[in-house]
């Protein structure tokens, strides 16, 4: 069992920046590659980005190129979602996830036996 806590969230203005964390808990937290999704009121849960168990590999929705980053710290079990130039369209909660697969791309890796987070509210206001 792995337990996630996402923190960071809040309110920020259009152009503003926020730094989410995920904090993990339970079994090795180096033995999963993260993703992070995001759902909007109304929409899919959708692919945010992903960092693979070592952080050398990372991977990000097209919309999300340039404007994020996400990275981790295996030493305090934590993960993290950097994000510049938000846009009002960016307003949704935000989950991280954690799975054993090789595919940690693929947010099919996360549906069956990957662990998720609560979430956290972002918004961006115009």
């Amino acid at each position: 069992q792995v337990q996630l806590v996402e923190s960071g969230g809040g309110l920020v203005q259009a152009g503003g920046s926020l730094r989410l964390s995920c904090a993990a808990s339970g079994r090795t937290f180096s033995s999963y590659a993260m993703g992070w999704f995001r759902q909007a009121p109304g929409k899919e849960r959708e692919f945010v980005a992903a960092i693979s168990w070592s952080g050398r590999s990372t991977y990000y929705a097209d919309s999300m190129k340039g404007r994020f980053t996400i990275s981790r710290d295996n030493a305090k079990n934590t993960v993290y979602l950097q994000m510049n130039s938000l846009k009002p369209e960016d307003t949704a909660v935000y989950y991280c996830a954690a799975t054993a697969k090789n595919y940690y791309s693929n947010y099919d890796a996360y549906l069956r036996g990957g662990y998720w987070g609560q979430g956290t509210q972002v918004t961006v206001s115009s």
